[in-house]
Formats: C-alpha cells, sequence, structure tokens
C-alpha cells in the first residue's frame, strides 16, 4: 500500500503538482485567441437554452437544457463551498479575482470539447446518444490509438464513478451529523437508495432528477448569498476593490502576496469548472440539438454559472462577513462557510447550508455515475457490467459515508483525473482543427441568416461520424 500511495503521490505531483495547470491555462488562452474570443462573442447567446423554444421537438430526447443541468449539478459541488473557502484562507481576497479569470478562459476550452462530443457522438439502439472524449478519439483519431481511449475509460471511472463518488457520500453523512446530529449509517443508507434508484433509471432519470435538484440548490443558494449582499450592499465596493488588488500584489492579505491569490485561484476554479478536464462531454454528448457547436455554447455556460456565479456568492459571503480575517490561523472550508454565513442571519443558517450541500453532493453521484458508465460502455458493451457498476457505486457511497476514514483508501482519485485531463489535453490538441471547422461552419450559417444553424453531415463526408445522428437534425430544419 505505502508503495501505491507512492506511485500515484508521484503521479498527482507530475501532472497537479507543476504540469497541469498551467497546460491548463496556457491552452485556454491559446483556443480563446484562435477561436475569436468565442466564449465572448456568443455569450448573449448562452441564455437561449433556457427558452422552450430551443428544446429538441422530440419528448424522448435529452434536451440542451437537460443536459446543461446534469453538467451543472456534476461541476457544481463541495468545491463550490469549502473549495472557494479554502481558496480564500491560503490565497486573500485576490485567488477569486482569478478564479473568474480561467473560468472565462476556461470557458473556450469547454466549448470545443464539448462540441467534439457533440460531433463524433453515436446513436444508441434506444434513440439516446453516448460521446465523449474516449469516443472522440477512436472516431476522431483513429481505431490505432483505442489503447489511449481505454486509458482514459480506465481514469474517469477510477477518479468520477469511484473516488469521488466516495467522498460526496463522505460529505452528506457528516454534513448531516455535524448540523442535525443524525448518524451517518442512516443518512448514507438513505442517500445510498436514493443514488441507486436513479442511477438504475440510465441517463433519462438522471436528466429528470436533474430538472428537479439542480434549479432547486442553484436558486435557493443563489437566494441566500443575494440576501447576504443585498444587507451588506455598501461594503460590497470595497470587498471588489480588495479582490483586485491582492491579485496583483498591490495589497498583501496572506504570505505569498500575488503568487498564491494565482496559484490558488487558478487551482480551485480549476477544480471546480471542470474546464479541459475531460468530464463534462460525456454529458454534453447526450443532448439532442442541431449543431455541435450550439452544445458547446451550452457548455460553456454551464462554466459560467459554476465559477462565476456560485463560486462568487461563496466568496461574498465570507469577504462581506467578520469571521474571515486574512492572515489568521486557518478555519476548515466548510466550517468558514458556515460561520459566515451565522454573522450574518443568524445560527439556523448552518440547518440551511447542510440542505444546499446534501443537494450538490447528490447532484454529483449522479453526474459522477453517469460519467463512469459511459466510461465503461468503450472498454465493454455488455450489459451486466454496467449492473454490476451500478451496484459497486451505491456500495462506494455507502462505505464513504459510514466510514469517513475509508476514503483514505481513495487516494488515486485526483493523480487519476490528472492523467484523465492530460489525455483530453492531447485529444483537444490534436482535433482542433475540425473544432475551428465546426466553428466556421456556425458562424457562416448566422451571417447567412439562419438563427438556429444545422449540421449537414454531407459537409463532414471525410470524418468518421455517426450520419444517423444527425440526418433527423437535417431533415427537421427543412421541414421547419
Amino acid at each position: 500500500m505505502a508503495f501505491l500511495e507512492s506511485l500515484f503521490g508521484l503521479i498527482g505531483d507530475l501532472t497537479w503538482g507543476w504540469s497541469l495547470i498551467p497546460i491548463l491555462v496556457v491552452l485556454g488562452i491559446f483556443i480563446t485567441a484562435l477561436t475569436g474570443f468565442v466564449q465572448f462573442q456568443f455569450f448573449k447567446r448562452m441564455f437561449r437554452v433556457l427558452s422552450s423554444k430551443n428544446q429538441s421537438g422530440d419528448p424522448n430526447a435529452i434536451s440542451a437544457r437537460a443536459a446543461l443541468l446534469v453538467s451543472v449539478g456534476g461541476r457544481v459541488g463541495g468545491g463550490n463551498i469549502a473549495g472557494v473557502a479554502v481558496a480564500i484562507t491560503l490565497g486573500g481576497p485576490g485567488a477569486v479575482f482569478w478564479m473568474w479569470a480561467i473560468a472565462l478562459i476556461g470557458m473556450a476550452t469547454s466549448l470545443v470539447e464539448c462540441s467534439l462530443a457533440q460531433l463524433y457522438k453515436r446513436r444508441e439502439p434506444d434513440g439516446t446518444f453516448r460521446g465523449g472524449p474516449a469516443r472522440s478519439i477512436i472516431h476522431g483519431l483513429g481505431r490505432e490509438y483505442k489503447w489511449l481511449a481505454v486509458v482514459y475509460a480506465v481514469c474517469l471511472i477510477a477518479a468520477f464513478a469511484v473516488g469521488f463518488n466516495a467522498f460526496q457520500g463522505n460529505t452528506v453523512a457528516g454534513a448531516a451529523q455535524e448540523s442535525l446530529g443524525i448518524d451517518r449509517i442512516w443518512s448514507g443508507g438513505l442517500l445510498t437508495i436514493i443514488a441507486g434508484f436513479i442511477v438504475f433509471g440510465g441517463i433519462h432519470r438522471i436528466a429528470k432528477a436533474a430538472d428537479i435538484v439542480v434549479p432547486v440548490m442553484a436558486v435557493a443558494y443563489l437566494a441566500m448569498a443575494l440576501v447576504v449582499i443585498l444587507i451588506n450592499i455598501t461594503s460590497v465596493p470595497g470587498v471588489l476593490v480588495s479582490i483586485v488588488l491582492n491579485a496583483f500584489g498591490f495589497e498583501q492579505a496572506v504570505g505569498g502576496g500575488m503568487g498564491a491569490a494565482l496559484a490558488q485561484g487558478l487551482r480551485r476554479g480549476l477544480f471546480s469548472n471542470e474546464a479541459g478536464l475531460g468530464s463534462a462531454p460525456n454529458v454534453a454528448a447526450t443532448a439532442d440539438v442541431r449543431h455541435p457547436v450550439s452544445q458547446g455554447i451550452t457548455q460553456s455556460f454551464s462554466v459560467f454559472i459554476d465559477t462565476i456565479i456560485i463560486c462568487s456568492c461563496t466568496a461574498f459571503v465570507i469577504l462581506l462577513g467578520d469571521v474571515y480575517v486574512p492572515g489568521a490561523e486557518a478555519i476548515d472550508g466548510v466550517v468558514l462557510t458556515q460561520q459566515s454565513l451565522a454573522s450574518h442571519l443568524g445560527g439556523w443558517t448552518q440547518y440551511f447550508l447542510t440542505f444546499i450541500l446534501l443537494l450538490f453532493a447528490f447532484s454529483s453521484i449522479i453526474y459522477n455515475y453517469y460519467l463512469g458508465e459511459n466510461a465503461l460502455t468503450v472498454i465493454t458493451e455488455n450489459p451486466i457490467a454496467i449492473n454490476v457498476l451500478r451496484v459497486a457505486v451505491m456500495a462506494i457511497v455507502f462505505i464513504g459515508a459510514v466510514a469517513p476514514g475509508a476514503t483514505a483508501v481513495f487516494f488515486f482519485s485526483d493523480p487519476m483525473m490528472g492523467i484523465l485531463a492530460l489525455v483530453n489535453l492531447v485529444v483537444i490538441m490534436m482535433l482542433l482543427p475540425i473544432s475551428l471547422r465546426m466553428l466556421r461552419d456556425f458562424r457562416q450559417q448566422l451571417k447567412a441568416g439562419i438563427a438556429r444553424p444545422v449540421l449537414d453531415p454531407a459537409d463532414y463526408a471525410d470524418l468518421d461520424i455517426d450520419r444517423t445522428a444527425w440526418t433527423g437534425v437535417v431533415e427537421e430544419a427543412r421541414a421547419g
């Protein structure tokens, strides 16, 4: 065990330690420039996904909005509450500025990786779609690279379906025990049963659950943060000034100054919004849309919601309060957010935050499970294997909940996600010309007056795409 811990520790150091974050940042800037700052050009268009006019005409299909909510539910988690608090504690208020910056850059990366997942998606016998970086590798780079797709799939299962789900179960049970006094076995058992009911229903039931859970948790948390901001509205300009000054080292809040703010902001931002990590494209591929770039724009919006909106809420709750003292002894991330909320609105908010954490963790569990299921289908099509994975995920969630010390066994999660991200970044770079080609097609159609661009498979006859996934879209567009 000691050898394995050392091995995965080394992998973690070689990825997250010094290489991955700079590569993600540089690649994000590079993509932003090559795409003509696409995230800003189509920013207004991102909100169209919320309109019923832009949903699929097939009631059995996964709509763009449903795919958005599933991905938001996965991206938004404990990192938005505890992770932001840790970033501010270790990096000062300036870390928030760099979280914003990496989110704006990551929006372009997410658009590209999710557009590729859409282009190379495959239609299943039941009419749903499967896709993601693994299928982009097989059908975009060629079947001789299937070994790389398998590496990606194994890392995705290990990191998300296994490791991170154990931590989510631990988060839920811990929060329920601390604030409500509920024994871990009861909260863990209930969470496991509900999660099992959802995951055994497949992507349709996952999408329906996300359609209910995600809006509730997001709106509830945003409403609470908005109340805090409104009762401290006169202090908001000062907080914004402090964030900017700390970000550039003009006002040092913690040891390390600008360097600490930059490092913590980038790290926590990337962990939170997952742009470029290769996870969200798996969900993006399930949507029934007219053009791959449409879903890319939608997933770019997901990054904006996660970091610019929800992470900012946590930051303002902390920085507008008096619990956080720059340079003082660090307080545990969740506790800092809990105490900050209580200082604004009273002790009852610890129960509210526990409820929000439960929803955040639950939405992440069903998202993580689907990532694992989608990855497993790349390795084997045997339906028995998928049912085994479903049972295994339920067991892992329960173990993580009732035996918090057991989560230490999943030390491989972060290193595996590091390998996953590096594989995904290689794929993005190799297929970037295809992404730019799709984007050019999308822009040309808009310029020609087509309000909702359509991908015509005949225009991509040289690529290994599933034409059955797009033929109906073309026919629908011609009829309408």
